[in-house]
């Protein structure tokens, strides 16, 4: 699985062979045809592997019962620590979320870890913490400005500092944000 993750991540899905994945992994091609059927099975085992990962790292010490800020900044943070500790398996979320390949069985628990996202969004619209618009505008905003970021600090462009992430947590949080009317 590790073999194929950075397989997938560095050259993607369309180009990669079995055989150079158990290349990579010192295996025959053989013993991956025991465990999966076809690239595609692979693929769909490795990308749900990769979305129970990036669900259990956001929700892992969430804040149920703290406010819609510091339920905001621990979703932030867990996804920046996620992306800096499986940065594959975040490019590969990334990359392949749309992917022909996919199972409706990966399909299915990649929109379960989105109602995670959907249902916060909610909570605060109806506390009037959050701004009214639907919840997969709102995680438009936030995700895709956070792998935006990612893929520039991934390409050296921008240099991550602790002091740029707490800066793009707090825009993010301003953009989702009911602002009060003065």
């Amino acid at each position: 699985m590790s073999a194929a993750l950075e397989l997938f991540a560095e050259q993607g899905f369309e180009t990669t062979t079995v055989p150079m994945i158990a290349d990579k992994a010192v295996v025959g091609a053989g013993t991956i045809y025991r465990y999966f059927t076809n690239k595609e099975a692979l693929g769909n085992a490795l990308f749900q592997d990769c979305v129970r990962q990036f669900s259990e790292a956001i929700q892992r010490g969430y804040p149920a019962e703290g406010n819609a800020r510091e339920q905001f900044r621990h979703i932030f943070c867990r996804m920046v620590e996620f992306a800096k500790e499986q940065e594959r398996a975040f490019y590969l979320l990334e990359t392949h979320r749309h992917a022909r390949y996919l199972s409706e069985e990966s399909h299915e628990l990649f929109r379960e870890m989105m109602e995670f996202l959907r249902a916060y969004f909610r909570a605060g619209r109806e506390q009037g913490t959050i701004r009214s618009m639907p919840s997969d505008a709102l995680i438009a905003i936030v995700y895709g400005a956070f792998a935006a970021l990612y893929k520039a600090i991934r390409a050296g462009k921008i240099q991550e500092t602790p002091d740029l992430i707490d800066s793009v947590e707090q825009a993010c949080w301003d953009a989702v944000r009911v602002h009060p009317h003065g």
